[in-house]
């Protein structure tokens, strides 16, 4: 089963990428992009059921990756936020954390961590599929 993942990211080669090492790595499905915190919020708000990880850059086109966290703070129980960004210090992982970021990872120095990230997000969620309702 595929990990069901919206990417919010502005850089087109970073996506080409990112996309087909997601699938290959995780199992996920990419089932939408946004480059811009008001796209990925449009998206988000009318998609609330349709994703299980959200994996946001914090700089973007228009706005930022924070704004994009505030979004969808209010998800439900298994739905994951990850930020995935160039610019990872102390603060900046401290202000996604306080938005919600379930994790915080430098594009740079910590993919490998990221991908170990979305595996075991894709386990649980695979494990609370087969347990059923």
């Amino acid at each position: 089963m595929a990990l069901f993942t919206f990417l919010v990211e502005d850089n087109k080669t970073i996506r080409d990428n990112l996309i087909p090492a997601l699938e290959d790595l995780v199992g996920a499905e990419v089932v939408g992009c946004a480059e811009s915190e008001n796209e990925a919020a449009a998206w988000l708000a009318s998609h609330t059921a349709d994703w299980q990880l959200v994996v946001v850059d914090v700089f973007l086109k228009q706005g930022s990756g924070l704004g994009v966290l505030r979004t969808c703070k209010q998800r439900s129980a298994s739905q994951r936020a990850v930020v995935l960004s160039n610019y990872v210090n102390a603060d900046i992982r401290a202000r996604c954390t306080a938005l919600g970021a379930d994790a915080v990872f430098d594009k740079s120095k910590e993919l490998e961590a990221f991908f170990d990230y979305c595996n075991d997000a894709s386990h649980r969620e695979i494990k609370e599929q087969k347990k059923g309702p």
